[in-house]
């Protein structure tokens, strides 16, 4: 499955001293950490001047990227440490649909002032199918998912 252009998906790598595994940072201009409520359904964004590499750090949640007219399913958690990378001008959302919040690390790379238009949420062009969420969600369907 080909995501979506610039979108990346890769395993962090680690190095382990005594009991402790330490995990590579993402170089970044900012760095947020970002709660997804417990059974929510995030509008989308897209973003003019901005980067997203987003990281679970508790939880999981199902990251919804537009592209070709399709949505692509990401299922992240925090058992498998991986950084999505998103570029520029790529709609994208969260879906949380567990009993649990889901706390990520947004590493923020900027390419230019912050547009205002960066943070006004836009509604979903068509439905999500909840039935691929719900697979992905329980580990019935492979973690990423056209």
């Amino acid at each position: 499955m080909s995501l979506s252009k610039g979108v990346e998906i890769q395993t962090l790598t680690s190095a382990k001293a005594g009991l402790i595994q330490f995990y590579t940072p993402q170089a970044s201009h900012e760095t947020m950490l970002v709660q997804i409520p417990p059974n929510a359904i995030d509008d989308m964004f897209v973003h003019k001047y901005q980067t997203d590499q987003l990281m679970v750090v508790r939880g999981k949640f199902i990251l919804v990227i537009l592209h070709d007219g399709k949505y692509q399913y990401i299922h992240l958690n925090d058992r498998e440490p991986k950084v999505v990378t998103i570029p520029p001008l790529v709609p994208h959302s969260a879906i949380n649909l567990n009993d649990e919040p889901c706390m990520l690390i947004n590493a923020v790379i900027r390419h230019g002032q912050a547009h205002p238009a960066d943070y006004r949420p836009l509604k979903a062009p068509f439905p999500y199918d909840f039935d691929r969420v719900d697979r992905l969600s329980s580990g019935k369907q492979c973690p990423i998912a056209a």
